[in-house]
């Protein structure tokens, strides 16, 4: 009997991430390969937590290679558990509310894996503190294997999908969820099928148009702004409860605001209505 062996799939090392400043990223073996011009030129989280007074093609691609050198990422060094960075990055909010059992999982975008599924919070801080706005990945076996294969929603070629991420999550027997969207569409399907037993965070949204920014407040819990103008005119209106003050984070159903309220508990802190200070410039 002759047994075909299966050869493994040959893929380019290529990840490609809007990164701060709205900025498209290239990195290849390792190396930021290509940086395009930012959209935004000041973020306030950037300048308090690495002094970045003015985000510049060079400042952007110094913060990427930063990264990389630092924890690995988008390579096979990538560091994959981090505790709390943020007081109210939606990471954080994930993590909270899957180590206190509000949900039993995470969907979310992870360099070197594509969509995958997790339920350490320590992991799902780890991958999703430490990237933004993930486009495109190829796959590195040492991070599917971290995360564990059977939870990664295609090994072969680390796609990135979210609808099919939380299916996934159903089809390991994770009944509450939590899954990060970047596109309205993908929470409107996602909301459909799985009504309230998924928590949707809106992620990556600086851009968005109005149409879209209605979209999230329609089908998602929990909202970051980010840099757009769209979603805090509708935040002002619609946000059931608001954290933060450079960069808002809306609550747009009671769910969200509850986690919104336990996550103020869990720090210690009151929560505050407004009052943006800050901001990112421009919005857009």
């Amino acid at each position: 009997m002759i047994v075909e062996r299966r050869m493994p799939k040959m893929t380019k090392d290529r990840h490609v991430m809007e990164a701060l400043g709205l900025t498209k990223v290239v990195i290849e073996d390792g190396r930021v390969v290509d940086v395009g011009e930012p959209r935004v030129d000041y973020c306030p989280l950037f300048f308090k937590y690495r002094n970045i007074e003015e985000i510049t093609t060079e400042a952007v691609r110094k913060n990427i290679q930063f990264r990389i050198d630092d924890f690995g990422m988008c390579t096979s060094r990538r560091s994959m558990r981090m505790r709390d960075f943020l007081s109210f990055g939606i990471s954080e909010i994930l993590s909270m509310c899957v180590e206190d059992g509000t949900l039993d999982c995470g969907v979310i975008a992870c360099d070197g894996a594509g969509t995958v599924v997790v339920s350490d919070p320590e992991m799902i801080q780890g991958i999703g503190g430490r990237i933004s706005g993930l486009v495109e990945t190829s796959p590195i076996k040492e991070i599917i294997d971290a995360v564990g294969e059977e939870r990664v929603l295609d090994p072969d070629n680390a796609m990135i999908d979210q609808v099919k991420g939380a299916k996934l999550a159903r089809e390991l027997g994770f009944k509450r969820i939590g899954v990060t969207v970047a596109r309205g569409e993908d929470a409107a399907i996602i909301r459909k099928e799985f009504g309230g037993d998924a928590i949707l965070f809106a992620v990556h949204t600086s851009g968005v148009d109005l149409e879209e920014a209605k979209i999230f407040f329609d089908q998602c819990d929990v909202i970051t702004s980010c840099a757009s103008r769209p979603l805090r005119e509708i935040g002002a209106r619609r946000s059931l409860f608001t954290v933060g003050t450079k960069i808002p984070i809306y609550a747009a159903t009671e769910a969200g605001a509850s986690i919104m309220r336990r996550r103020l508990d869990s720090i210690g802190r009151s929560g505050k209505k407004g009052g943006e200070t800050d901001s990112p410039r421009p919005l857009i």
